[in-house]
């Protein structure tokens, strides 16, 4: 019996201290979300305080309790989830399409010489256009309809990946392909196992700007002339005076935003382990 158990005790040991551990980890990710929380409560408490005395003009800044009935209003007509549902809808096929041409050709630019050489100085001159400089050409182009609105969606989600891709790609240390040369890796092999896997902080980088400009270009689509989504829901509040329902469109982009960035930093805390960073 004591040498069948003597084995068997350390790895329960082993198990237990995972579970303190993991146990811990999450405390502190608890601890990091309530630190984060003391700044916002602070601000809405004061808001609120200097409403109910009278200090600020309820049409110019309505109170936090203005805005939460504003919501719950907007909730109960199904207004809201309606107006949420399409801007997210036209904000992922954007983040989609850019994103997704912004991985492809900033591996290609970064894999080639040839392809940098041709396509780089004609894409670094677009990024420099602002989205409002280029709107009215998609409006003459596409009209007021959604292909002109995802269009300038991934416009703007196109060039973050790119040109995060592009570096990453070109700072993989150069002593790792000789190796892979070594082992014989056909471009596949170096492409899979070399080349995405150095540049993956620099793309994980590029996919969290890039859906934050995904957000911003959906504001500048919907702000341009549209029937439905949290743009238009501003656009008509401000016409009508609603400024509580303004306040409670800025609100929603903020929250999906923030909520876009968290999934993005979480599948970069799985994904990156192997990262020994500065935490500071």
């Amino acid at each position: 019996m004591t040498s069948s158990a003597g084995p068997a005790l350390p790895r329960v040991q082993a198990v237990r201290k995972g579970k303190r551990q993991r146990a811990a980890i999450g405390e502190k990710q608890w601890i990091l979300a309530l630190r984060g929380l003391v700044l916002p409560v602070l601000l809405v408490t004061v808001w609120q305080l200097a409403s109910f005395q009278g200090w600020i003009s309820k049409t110019m800044l309505p109170s936090p309790a203005d805005i939460a009935l504003e919501f719950w209003n907007l909730t109960l007509s199904g207004e809201l989830w309606q107006h949420t549902r399409v801007s997210v809808v036209r904000a992922l096929f954007g983040f989609l399409l850019g994103g997704s041409l912004g991985l492809s050709l900033g591996l290609l630019v970064g894999l080639f010489r040839s392809a940098e050489q041709h396509l780089d100085p004609s894409f670094q001159m677009l990024r420099t256009i602002p989205h409002l400089a280029i709107t009215p050409l998609f409006i003459l182009w596409f009209g007021f309809g959604e292909m002109s609105k995802i269009l300038l969606i991934a416009l703007g989600a196109f060039f973050p990946l790119y040109v995060n891709t592009f570096l990453g790609v070109r700072s993989v240390d150069s002593k790792l392909f000789d190796v892979a040369k070594v082992l014989e890796f056909n471009r596949w092999k170096q492409l899979t196992k070399l080349v995405l896997p150095a540049a993956l902080p620099n793309v994980l980088l590029g996919l969290r700007l890039s859906l934050g400009v995904s957000w911003l270009g959906l504001v500048v689509a919907e702000l341009m002339g549209s029937s439905e989504g949290i743009g238009y829901m501003i656009t008509d509040a401000r016409q009508f005076s609603r400024t509580a329902a303004v306040f409670v469109g800025i609100l929603l982009f903020a929250v999906v935003g923030k909520l876009a960035d968290s999934i993005v930093r979480v599948l970069e805390n799985r994904l990156l382990r192997w990262r020994d960073s500065y935490r500071g």
